[in-house]
């Protein structure tokens, strides 16, 4: 093995085997779980900025004539380091938030076997090897959501962003499958845009379906929602860096394959706008705070898919960055919220950032940033984004711009709301969730202000040598250069601002709107009456056609068999058994008279010896 080999390898194995040995450590790992795994996260983020640096490619055989394949380049080196450094802030946060002290072990392990898996996904170069990070950060996500297993309707929440997941990764089966039907047996990621007709429609299809099931995008954002159900600290990850945005990475590392498919890039940049808009507007409508920052990240990562479909492939790693920095502060600051006042709804967290200030300033910071307000991080990298929109189509960049205000309004709002004057009953609102320690730490504070400084200063990425830097690194292409178009939505965050600031638009929206607004537009009812309850009716006609073809057949076979071996017995008993049993008595009455002869005298020897011969004498005669 080469020494770039083993650092890869390192890479990967630091936060799975660490990870796999807190979580099945019990009670004497659980004392140590959270200083042993914020040491593994450092240590992983160390080798994942060597190897962005180095570059490291490795394999090994995996079956006949396919190599699991690990390559860190220009565009997984970012994601390495995004990955590994949001981890570590929000295990930090983790360890004074996750209660009771006994499971510490298993979340802290949950947590790195999860960041292990985005990292094989993002360094993954073969299908198989990115069939298992997908699978793996499934499972790991249905046991993180679900962690408090003994509230039922948490472990239902994690089923359901499970099977959700799960079903849309069938698709990269089914990609699989075309390449190998399609003569890429070495299943190499960047073979797939080389698969001749059908089988390249076939591939593109399937990776359509995995990368918008496992970011959340229409019609498959539903399960994000219930994936609030989990930790602060797990959303925290599982929404900025990991689960939701390896759909998007997916689709950024294979812009070649919605090339060469004709019609990937339109569906996928339109799949991306149409959430940017519709899941925006859900967040305006939410009650709950990270309702509402759930919603705006399935709008957010639109964006990223947005950025795909264009051929913004260094617009959507800007976004996908900083979003990360952005949703992680964010997704932190409802948690220390959450654990000091006992609660996450919107009303009731009036006040809340003058109550804890430090908590309130970064918030704000994060907030501003998702708002896409200048100078901040995400207003550079959306911009970036839709000036690619913009040179591939006017009426898509209208419809992602048109999400870009809506997502100032839902920022704003929530700013607004927790700057409010505290309300002189609002104990009355606290403890609804969980009784709130009316405190915040500096573990739950220190991460959110390195994660505030991220929020901010990944504006730098609208500066032209550095937005030339990132194309060349992750693309080898030459940046979207700015038009009249970025003024514009500039100019339109500014004003949609100072509107939100000054009117609460929830309020205003008419009831059945917002009553369908609140509810995610019944996505999941939706997905039930038309996939689910088609599949259980199925299921039950096969059950049935079980029951009253395949069962009875089987069992008319087994009664047939029966039957003849009962024949086949009889058979035996009245005449084999008897057959046998004269044989036997004839051989025995043959041994009783050959035994007659044999009286020890001589002379009948020799008188028996003469019959024989002239018997036999007699014979030959007759014979001739």
């Amino acid at each position: 093995m080469t020494g770039d080999g083993a650092l890869l390898w390192g890479l990967l194995a630091l936060p799975v085997v660490s990870g796999a040995a807190l979580a099945v450590g019990g009670r004497r790992a659980a004392r140590m779980a959270a200083p042993l795994s914020v040491t593994a996260a450092a240590g992983t983020l160390a080798l994942g900025a060597i190897a962005a640096a180095l570059r490291p490619v490795t394999s090994a055989a995996l079956f006949a004539g396919v190599r699991a394949g690990f390559a860190v380049d220009g565009l997984s080196a970012v994601l390495v380091l995004t990955v590994t450094a949001v981890t570590v802030a929000v295990l930090v946060f983790a360890a004074g938030d996750i209660e009771p002290a006994e499971s510490r072990g298993r979340f802290f392990g949950l947590m790195l076997l999860f960041a292990g898996a985005m990292l094989v996904t993002v360094t993954a170069t073969t299908l198989p090897v990115l069939l298992v990070g997908f699978e793996a950060m499934g499972a790991a996500s249905w046991a993180l959501i679900g962690f408090w297993w003994g509230e039922r309707r948490r472990v239902e929440a994690g089923t359901t962003a499970f099977v959700t997941t799960r079903a849309a990764d069938l698709g990269l089966y089914l990609a699989a499958g075309a390449a190998v039907a399609g003569g890429a047996g070495s299943l190499r990621l960047d073979t797939l845009a080389h698969l001749p007709a059908p089988w390249l429609g076939v591939a593109t299809a399937g990776v359509v379906v995995a990368a918008f099931g496992k970011s959340a995008q229409l019609p498959f954002s539903f399960w994000l929602s219930r994936a609030m159900e989990g930790p602060s600290p797990v959303s925290a990850l599982l929404h900025s860096a990991t689960m939701v945005a390896a759909g998007a990475y997916l689709l950024l590392r294979l812009h070649p394959l919605l090339v060469a498919s004709g019609w990937g890039e339109p569906v996928v940049a339109w799949t991306g706008a149409a959430t940017a808009v519709v899941l925006g507007l859900v967040a305006v409508a939410q009650r709950d705070l990270k309702q509402l920052l759930a919603a705006s990240t399935c709008a957010q990562v639109g964006f990223m898919v947005l950025a795909a479909g264009t051929g913004g492939v260094a617009a959507g790693t800007e976004q996908l960055v900083a979003h990360a920095a952005t949703k992680s502060l964010l997704f932190l600051a409802a948690g220390a919220w959450l654990a000091a006042l006992g609660t996450k709804q919107l009303g009731a967290l009036a006040g809340a950032a003058r109550r804890y200030r430090l908590v309130g300033l970064a918030f704000t910071a994060g907030a501003l940033a998702l708002a896409g307000l200048p100078p901040l991080s995400l207003w550079a990298s959306k911009d970036a984004v839709l000036a690619g929109a913009f040179a591939r189509d006017p009426a898509l960049y209208g419809v992602g711009l048109a999400g870009a205000v809506i997502s100032v309004i839902y920022s704003i709002r929530a700013i607004r709301i927790v700057w409010l004057p505290v309300p002189d009953d609002a104990e009355a609102g606290y403890d609804t969730e969980r009784r709130g320690t009316r405190r915040a730490g500096w573990l739950l504070v220190a991460p959110l202000l390195v994660l505030g400084v991220g929020a901010i200063g990944f504006g730098v990425f609208a500066l032209h040598p550095v937005s030339a830097a990132v194309a060349d690194m992750v693309a080898g292409a030459e940046a979207a250069s700015p038009s009249w178009a970025i003024g514009l939505s500039t100019g339109l965050t500014l004003v949609a601002a100072a509107a939100a600031w000054r009117w609460d638009v929830t309020a205003r929206l008419p009831t059945p709107a917002a009553g369908a607004l609140l509810g995610w537009l019944g996505l999941q009812a939706a997905a039930g009456n038309v996939v689910g309850r088609p599949v259980l009716r199925l299921a039950a006609a096969l059950a049935d056609f079980d029951d009253a073809i395949l069962d009875r057949a089987v069992r008319a076979v087994g009664a047939g068999a029966l039957g003849l071996a009962r024949l086949a017995a009889r058979v035996g008993e009245v005449g084999v058994d008897d057959v046998v049993g004269a044989v036997a008595a004839g051989a025995k009455q043959l041994g009783v008279v050959a035994r007659r002869p044999q009286t020890g005298l001589v002379h009948q020897y020799y008188a028996q010896a003469a019959i024989a011969v002239a018997a036999l004498v007699a014979l030959i005669v007759v014979v001739r």
